[in-house]
């Protein structure tokens, strides 16, 4: 049987269920706070996790695609269009109470996992990864993908109220690990000599390291390789802001740690693992 690269489904029901623990658990004033994610206080970001959950099951599921989308012709027309798509969700969630919205997010939670559940992961998937580089993905990728968004909103909620939960080997170093599928893609146009390791690593029990190597097909995730040519040590509570674009390189860097070759570790920080 062909062993999956990330398997994170199991994983699914079991953030919804610490979400609508922490939103059961917020008061008043927690709703309105601000997030990292400047746009959006802590409702917004609550609104949007529904999106997810009835855009996947109307679009993937139920194959209903309600709005046509403009052309697309380049990355940045797509992440235009699916930033218009979340900001009109969110706005139009505006009238809706924190009550309403447990409620739909409860109601379409089991479904949307069961939905995931159901696929062949090694199947294609309808869309694709980009901000990995990939042109065409298997379900197991789209899922992970997923994953890394119900885990990052989730995260950015727990932030904006102080109430951890996510930061745990359990739930963060799957997170983190498919964020890292991010690095080829960030390196394709270094130019560097064949063999030329990059290592990256995010410290505590809860990460791990992650090695980049420069083959003649270009860069590709590798086991542990030597000699490093840079490391970049980047603490578990920075990366997850830095590598969804809610903090910048020149926002950290005082926090990160360069060993080595500075301008190819610094490279590192400008991956951005989410459609942004």
């Amino acid at each position: 049987m062909q062993k999956l690269p990330l398997d994170v489904v199991s994983l699914l029901p079991q953030l919804d269920q610490l979400l609508i623990e922490l939103l059961k658990s917020l008061t008043p004033d927690d709703w309105q706070r601000q997030t990292i994610a400047k746009l959006w206080k802590v409702k917004d970001v609550a609104a949007h996790l529904l999106d997810g959950n009835i855009r996947v099951l109307s679009m993937l599921r139920d194959k209903y695609a309600g709005e046509v989308p403009p052309p697309i012709n380049s990355y940045q027309d797509l992440v235009g269009f699916l930033n218009g798509l979340n900001a009109d969700w969110v706005k139009a969630m505006k009238r809706v109470s924190p009550g309403m919205l447990i409620l739909l997010l409860e109601v379409t939670g089991k479904p949307f996992c069961d939905y995931y559940a159901s696929l062949d992961p090694f199947a294609k998937s309808p869309f694709s990864v980009a901000w990995a580089g990939e042109n065409e993905s298997q379900n197991w990728m789209h899922i992970a993908r997923e994953y890394t968004e119900k885990w990052l909103h989730q995260q950015q909620i727990r932030d904006a109220v102080q109430q951890p939960g996510l930061m745990t080997h359990e739930f963060f170093y799957p997170f983190i690990n498919i964020f890292m599928r991010g690095l080829p893609h960030t390196y394709r146009e270094v130019a560097a000599d064949l063999g030329t390791v990059v290592k990256l690593t995010v410290p505590t029990e809860i990460g791990g390291s992650w090695y980049l190597q420069k083959a003649e097909a270009g860069w590709a995730l590798t086991e542990a390789a030597t000699p490093v040519t840079a490391e970049v040590i980047i603490p578990p509570d920075v990366s997850w802001g830095l590598f969804s674009k809610s903090l910048r390189p020149e926002h950290v860097r005082g926090q990160v740690e360069i060993r080595g070759n500075e301008k190819l570790g610094e490279v590192a920080l400008q991956m951005v693992s989410v459609m942004a």
